[in-house]
């Protein structure tokens, strides 16, 4: 590990609008890797920053039984979301190199596994600027044809080339150089690693996020909407 590779802070931005009901867990799991990463020597600070978004259904009141940073907004957008959330990074780390500052993006419908910051940490220091990684969509949400459509579809192979606001992280710097998230409805994710790569970052790989499998999200389209075409596939398709 070199001064270019170190991380000395690590901050987890989650959007959320309306999520009283699934947030609980999220941040309940993020606890959880940030304690395991915790037990690494030399291991960052860890803080969670949540952005209420619109929220209309109680998801403040989660949030005031967890120890996190809260930013609302009413944008109803949430590229714009995510944006402000590692804006309130970048005033948080303002006296740091931003070189030294990993964010990592999750979703409050979606849960983490214990691993995964050590893996974004890991990453980071083996010299990564962006990393990504799949997700699955919760079997419990979905019938077992769907489930089969999703697993044959989005095997081991498939891991190195998607993209999940879900499942997400990069070094500061690297993410100012090209501009941040976009104030987009949907597909923010894919748009801010595309430029990324465009620009040179290097490449790292998380483990997989379980995440919501309802098909009626808060996007335009998005992963519940992906689901919802997959659904209505023939069988056969």
């Amino acid at each position: 590990m070199t001064p270019l590779t170190r991380v000395d802070e690590l901050h987890v931005v989650v959007p959320a609008r309306n999520e009283r009901l699934l947030l609980p867990r999220c941040l309940d799991a993020l606890a959880v890797a940030a304690l395991s990463l915790a037990q690494v020597p030399g291991a960052p600070r860890v803080s969670v920053t949540v952005v209420l978004d619109r929220c209309t259904d109680g998801t403040a009141e989660v949030v005031r039984d967890h120890p996190v940073t809260v930013v609302t907004t009413d944008v109803g957008n949430v590229g714009a979301a995510r944006r402000l959330g590692v804006a309130s990074v970048l005033a948080a780390t303002a006296t740091l190199p931003a070189r030294s500052v990993w964010v990592a993006s999750t979703d409050a419908d979606s849960l983490v596994p214990e691993r995964w910051l050590a893996d974004h940490v890991r990453a980071a220091e083996a010299g990564a600027q962006v990393v990504t990684g799949p997700v699955l969509p919760d079997p419990g949400d979905l019938s077992a044809q769907l489930l089969d459509r999703w697993l044959a579809l989005h095997g081991p192979d498939t891991a190195a080339t998607v993209v999940h606001g879900a499942n997400l992280g990069f070094r500061l710097d690297a993410y100012l150089a090209v501009g941040g998230f976009r104030d987009l409805p949907e597909h923010e994710d894919v748009v801010l690693v595309s430029a990324l790569r465009a620009a040179g970052a290097r490449p790292g790989a998380v483990a997989t996020v379980l995440t919501s499998g309802r098909r009626h999200g808060r996007t335009p389209g998005g992963f519940a909407g992906y689901l919802r075409r997959l659904a209505d596939e023939p069988t056969g398709a």
